[in-house]
Formats: structure tokens, sequence, C-alpha cells
């Protein structure tokens, strides 16, 4: 596959995926997902990679969720329906390696759900974090909510969900949603030594650990694809519809007035 919404690098044991898309903060359409979903297989086809990093082009974003703007692969600028985003989630989750979240920036919506699913995340101090969904008439009604409570607690992942604040990197990390914050110059640093101690580890014990932490919440994986169903027919109402409109329109959202 040719890549033109990623980056994708091996070197020393080491794949980097980076979302190339800094003109929208690194938001993801639907080819972007295609793209990590080839780039994730390659590296956990490779025998060679240890370890996989995932990050966002540039100094401001980590990844800001689905772009609102974008009309590809029935994407439409509403929600996350027609993107391949279970696909993507479970690539993560499914691949033997561990996979590292480098936080440059905004880790906003569905790029919040990406650090939640990797195995471990680094943060620059400049990071920030949150969720946005029901602020635009979307949610991620699987692995964004029901994982993000087993990392963060329930109280605090139905506040994130409730309220759409925004987190800072420190309150990120003492929430438990990433491991280290670093100063913004670190950053690299902080995750290549990261990289490094994982390259000394077994692969196979690593794979085994890995699976081990997974078995607990698979149930996830079958809710997600279940409510993401319910999700498709919200995403066809006025009420949803309201969200994306007024975020295009940079108005608040009055979204009550379709509840019957």
């Amino acid at each position: 596959m040719e890549y033109q919404d990623i980056l994708y690098q091996e070197q020393d044991g080491i794949s980097t995926i980076t979302i190339n898309r800094p003109e929208v903060y690194n938001a993801f359409r639907a080819r972007t997902c295609d793209e990590m979903i080839h780039a994730f297989g390659q590296a956990g086809n490779n025998r060679e990679i240890g370890v996989v990093v995932l990050t966002g082009a540039g100094d401001k974003a980590f990844c800001t969720g689905g772009d609102q703007s974008s009309h590809d692969g029935g994407y439409g600028g509403r929600g996350v329906i027609g993107l391949p985003i279970e696909e993507l989630q479970s690539i993560i989750r499914d691949i033997n390696i561990p996979v590292i979240a480098r936080v440059n920036g905004f880790a906003i919506g569905g790029g919040n759900v990406l650090v939640t699913l990797c195995d471990l995340a680094i943060a620059s101090e400049r990071a920030q974090f949150g969720q946005v969904g029901p602020k635009v008439g979307s949610v991620d009604p699987g692995f964004g909510t029901a994982l993000l409570a087993r990392v963060v607690g329930e109280k605090k992942a139905r506040e994130i969900w409730y309220l759409c604040r925004r987190y800072k990197a420190e309150e990120a990390l003492a929430m438990g949603l990433v491991n280290a914050v670093v100063a913004h110059e670190a950053l690299d640093g902080e995750v290549r030594k990261w990289c490094d101690e994982i390259l000394e580890k077994s692969p196979t014990a690593l794979a085994i650990a890995k699976r081990s932490f997974n078995i607990d919440t698979e149930m996830i994986r079958g809710a997600s694809s279940f409510a993401m169903q319910a999700l498709k027919l919200y995403y066809d109402t006025d009420e949803s519809r309201e969200g994306g409109n007024a975020f295009r329109e940079k108005r608040k959202p009055e979204f009550r007035k379709y509840v019957k």
C-alpha cells in the first residue's frame, strides 16, 4: 500500500507509525485508518520488530479523532460509521508486540481512544486529553468508554465522557491514562528509552503477557461491535446531525429540541 496519510519507519527493532495530517491536527479519515491498519499488520508480521510507536506529525497534536471535514469512505463528516475503526482498534490489541503512544500534543476524541488502546503511553508536558463526542453528537460505545473505565476508573471515565473537559498531561498521569510525562524536548529520548528496555525482553513472554491482559477486557470487543450498529442508527437522527452542524458552524448545539 502506498501511504498518503501516515509515515511508516522501521529502525533498530522499532516500528514508528506517524499520522501525517498536521493541517487538521492529525484527525483521521477513512484512508488514514486503512493505512494504519496496514502498517500495524506489517509491523506485527515482521519478526525483527519488537515494539511499535504510534504518534502524530508536528508538535501540536497526537490525534484529534475523526476529521469532521472529510467526505471520503462514507465518512461524510459524521461520526465513525463507515470507517474501519473497529478493525483499527482490534489490530492495536491483537498484534503480539507492545504499542506505545508517543503523545506529542492534543489527544482528543478518537485520539484519546487510541491512547487508551495502546499498551503504554508517554506524554509531552504539552499534551492535552479529553473526549468531545456528546458535544458533537457522537460517542465511542466500546473500547472508548468501557476500556477507558478499566484504565482510569468508572467515575473518572464517566466524568470524561459526560463533561467533555480537557485534561493536562499531569492530570492524565494521575488518573493512569499515561505512564510518564516528560518535557517536550525530552519526549523522543524517553520513548526510545522505553523501547530499548522492551527490546531486551523475551518477545514470546511479552506476547503471552499482552494476550493475558487482553483476556480480561475481550468482551468489550463484542459489545463494541453490537453498539456500533446502534450508533449507526443514532447518526441518522436530527439530534446527532445537530452536533456536526453546530461544530462546523462554530455555534453551540441545541440537542434537546430534537428529543421527543
